[in-house]
């Protein structure tokens, strides 16, 4: 096995039981042998060399490939093994230098002017709609569920997400509420109903225009939510409410002065906004460049030091924010287990190494959000500081109005849209 590569795992692979079989066909073995054995091969030197020169981008690549091959245990549990020694760390030095250099150089791989969002987004957005149908919930949600208790489902969760959001909009009826980035209409939908309140969702995939708008029509709402086809720094009409869930990771770090004066021009004097985003616990980095590259076109996962100040610069007030720490974690084994269990119906829809390549972004998410120190913020953001009640109480009563409301109403069942 090549030596530098062995000398990595050797030094950060401590706990666990991994075998690594290289294209000599021996044999090396690492960690101390507890836990559940992972046992993988590499199939070529190519790949050997690819790996040990930049495995952040060259695992997921030669996975996807098939020059590596796990052959006990899943991709899951191999990543599990090395992170979960790490926690992101150990880097060797030339892997250091990489980071180093694509820190220098992000600028131009995040400057995401309204004709580069609109392409990144179709990038992942615009797939085959039946493919989200296979691991999503019924109703579509595509961001961090919020897990109420361990016996949850996540459709459970997802419900639980949109009452939380919706206690911390602290709405009234008729207000009208913009949903930036409104995905597939799910939550712009549930405002709409739960709190009689006027929705305007803006989305850059028109395959989510196309269903979200068919689920306000199937639906009766098409009055009171309307979804866009539009960038959000097109709008002219202010809101009282604004709401935006998972689209902040694809603003791109040099775009958040321009995300919050935006806000705060769409937002009336006593307006509230939430926004919901992936975050990172250990400050200020780079995207991962295998999901740049294959998943995320454009994105990036900023540390709240990143953000907080632009709110402040931009005139705004922040007046609540919550961590979630291991729910999307949750969420994604969710995700995967889903996509697993329906694999077969993935690859027909496109093909094996596809498959594969989704296999490995949500076993690789699913690890930083366990082990390298990803999280989910929510911040609440306000122009004045009268705009809401002193204390947090009202997010508790509203919250458990929805929930009661919820549950007499019952879980609606999948909406099927034509063409799926």
């Amino acid at each position: 096995m090549n030596p530098i590569l062995a000398g990595y795992l050797r030094r950060i692979v401590r706990r666990g039981a991994l075998e690594v079989v290289d294209p000599a066909g021996k044999v090396a073995v690492f960690g101390d042998g507890s836990g559940q054995k992972v046992r993988v091969r590499i199939k070529d030197a190519a790949t050997e060399r690819a790996l040990t020169a930049n495995p952040e981008m060259k695992l997921g690549e030669a996975f996807m490939d098939g020059g590596f091959v796990v052959e006990e245990g899943t991709i899951y549990t191999f990543l599990e093994t090395v992170l979960q020694n790490t926690g992101g760390a150990n880097r060797s030095w030339w892997m250091g230098a990489i980071l180093a250099y694509r820190n220098l150089t992000r600028v131009f791989r995040q400057w995401n002017n309204r004709a580069a969002a609109r392409r990144n987004v179709a990038h992942h957005y615009d797939l085959d709609g039946r493919l989200y149908s296979l691991f999503l919930d019924n109703d579509r949600q595509y961001s961090c569920a919020f897990y109420e208790s361990s016996e949850s489902t996540l459709d459970d969760a997802q419900l639980a997400k949109k009452r939380h959001l919706a206690a911390k909009l602290a709405l009234s009826p008729g207000q009208k509420l913009l949903d930036i980035g409104s995905g597939w209409g799910g939550l712009g939908l549930y405002l709409a109903s739960q709190a009689d309140v006027d929705v305007t969702g803006v989305t850059l995939s028109e395959e989510q225009h196309k269903v979200s708008n068919a689920r306000a029509a199937e639906m009766e709402m098409a009055a009171r939510a309307r979804f866009l086809l539009t960038d959000y720094r097109a709008l002219t009409q202010r809101f009282d409410r604004i709401v935006s869930v998972g689209m902040f990771e694809h603003v791109g770090r040099f775009h958040y002065a321009e995300f919050f004066n935006k806000v705060r021009n769409l937002l009336t004097d006593s307006g509230v906004m939430v926004l919901h985003s992936i975050g990172r616990f250990d400050g200020p980095s780079e995207t991962n460049s295998w999901v740049q590259k294959y998943i995320f076109p454009g994105g990036y996962i900023p540390a709240l030091s990143e953000v907080l100040p632009e709110i402040e610069k931009a005139g705004l007030l922040v007046t609540d924010i919550e961590i979630l720490r291991l729910h999307y974690a949750e969420t994604l084994r969710a995700w995967r287990d889903r996509f697993m269990a329906r694999r077969a119906e993935a690859a027909a829809l496109y093909d094996e190494r596809f498959c594969r390549m989704w296999e490995f972004y949500l076993a690789a998410s699913e690890t930083a959000f366990r082990y390298q120190g990803m999280m989910n913020f929510q911040i609440q953001i306000t122009r004045n500081q009268h705009a809401l009640p002193m204390t947090r109480d009202y997010m508790f009563r509203a919250e458990e109005a929805l929930r009661a409301r919820d549950s007499r109403a019952g879980q609606r069942p999948p909406l099927k849209i034509a063409g799926e």
